[in-house]
């Protein structure tokens, strides 16, 4: 059975994710997260509206309305989650192939799932589907079963993110927007010529099959030539989702989330809006974040790889910025969830008011040390196997000392085991983490 990583549960659709299984999690959704009006978005896959409906028989099975949400990003399903202080769920797989497909959920107020209730959820479901799960002692009948209705949500979540700029504007901008033909689609372009942005649209056209399909945050490189070929300024790729971005400057050079963090970090900081002059990220952040944020006295929070623990570490701290370098950034007192619309609208306020190009900034914000990242597969998974590596480990982080960084990790999902390097050098860098890949081979 399909189990919940870090954002829900993913699968290949009609094979993994079933439409039982999803009926399955809609009713164990019912009975473990608290709320009786849920809200469902999805993005653009045809999987989508087969499992959507099976979620949500689930949920009204149980006795719950359910809202459609139709096609929406997932930071509008949490935005609609927060406004009407209800869960919702959103069927996407992100960044992920076409036929794949997932389910995730957000409790009533657009977080995602505390640890402890995803456990119970888990449970309960597993429950369901190996029958040994105790069913209602009276099924709802009647008026008591659960309606299923429809909304839509792009209009008013694309007004709140245009808000969020306060008034200002993108006049004088030209953009290259891709929006993967994923959800992104159906909001991001009016969003952004709202804002006075001069834009081309890229791979927004959704069939269906063609979600992530060499376009996206995922495939930038159609995005780089069209922003370099255009002379635009700069150029916006999401993923399927959106719940991620990444963007590309002026030369059509990529600018990921570790730079768009730094630069808005910076901003926020000089302008006061940076609570404890701290940032939060994840232990993938390149080390030339970390040495950029220093020269400026901004303080980092590392956390482990997932903006779930991002959020966690931002709302402990009252922090007001985090995000990965993949492109899920968080503006906490705007969102409660990564949000690509979001990030692409206020990293180009910056652009906009400080009349910088967005190269400049980024180059202003840190130095990309070289980064060698490999995935060594091993028989099983093995979380042991990094305290045996310890000495190992210990040795080459004494070779590279500050001017370097190592990170060895077993996957959560797959029996891998992640061996990542940064050095002054891509050569030294990768002749470090070849020398983890034969430790770990010994130990395997």
């Amino acid at each position: 059975m399909l189990k919940f990583g870090t954002d829900g549960v993913r699968g290949v659709a009609n094979v993994e994710l079933t439409p039982e299984l999803a009926l399955a999690l809609g009713r164990a959704a019912a009975r473990e997260v608290p709320g009786v009006r849920w809200g469902i978005g999805r993005d653009t896959r045809r999987s989508g509206p087969l499992l959507e409906a099976a979620f949500a028989a689930g949920l009204a099975s149980e006795g719950l309305d359910v809202v459609s949400l139709g096609v929406a990003p997932t930071p509008a399903v949490a935005w609609w989650s927060a406004t009407e202080a209800a869960p919702a769920a959103v069927i996407s797989a992100s960044h992920n192939p076409f036929p794949d497909n997932g389910i995730k959920v957000f409790s009533a107020g657009g977080l995602k799932l505390p640890d402890a209730v995803e456990e119970r959820l888990e449970a309960t479901l597993m429950g369901l589907l190996s029958g040994s799960g105790s069913p209602k002692s009276t099924a709802p009948q009647g008026a008591e079963v659960g309606a299923l209705t429809s909304a839509a949500v792009h209009g008013d979540y694309g007004a709140t993110v245009a808000a969020s700029i306060e008034g200002r504007r993108l006049d004088g901008l030209r953009l290259v927007v891709d929006c993967a033909n994923g959800a992104s689609s159906v909001v991001a372009p009016d969003v952004l010529r709202g804002l006075g942005a001069d834009i081309q649209v890229l791979n927004a056209a959704p069939d269906g099959i063609n979600i992530n399909h060499g376009c996206g945050s995922n495939h930038p490189g159609d995005l780089q030539d069209a922003v370099a070929d255009s002379d635009a300024d700069a150029g916006v790729a999401f993923d399927g989702d959106a719940d991620r971005t990444v963007l590309v400057d002026g030369s059509g050079r990529l600018v990921d989330g570790d730079h768009v963090i730094g630069v808005c970090a910076i901003d926020m900081a000089a302008r006061g809006l940076l609570p404890a002059d701290t940032v939060v990220v994840t232990v993938m952040t390149n080390l030339g974040f970390r040495l950029g944020m220093a020269e400026r006295g901004i303080n980092v929070v590392e956390t482990k790889v997932g903006d779930r623990y991002v959020l966690e570490a931002l709302d402990e701290g009252g922090f007001a910025l985090g995000g990965e370098q993949s492109g899920h950034v968080i503006f906490r007192r705007l969102a409660t969830t990564g949000d690509g619309l979001l990030t692409a609208v206020q990293t180009l306020d910056v652009v906009a008011r400080t009349g910088k190009p967005l190269g400049q900034l980024a180059d202003e914000a840190m130095t990309q040390l070289p980064q060698v990242l490999h995935n060594v597969r091993v028989a099983e998974r093995d979380p042991g196997i990094i305290d045996r590596l310890a000495d190992e480990i210990a040795e080459v982080e004494a070779e590279l000392g500050d001017k370097g960084r190592v990170l060895v990790r077993p996957s959560g999902t797959e029996p891998l085991i992640r061996v990542m390097v940064e050095a002054p050098t891509r050569q030294t860098a990768e002749a470090a983490a070849q020398r983890l890949i034969q430790a770990v081979e010994r130990l395997t």
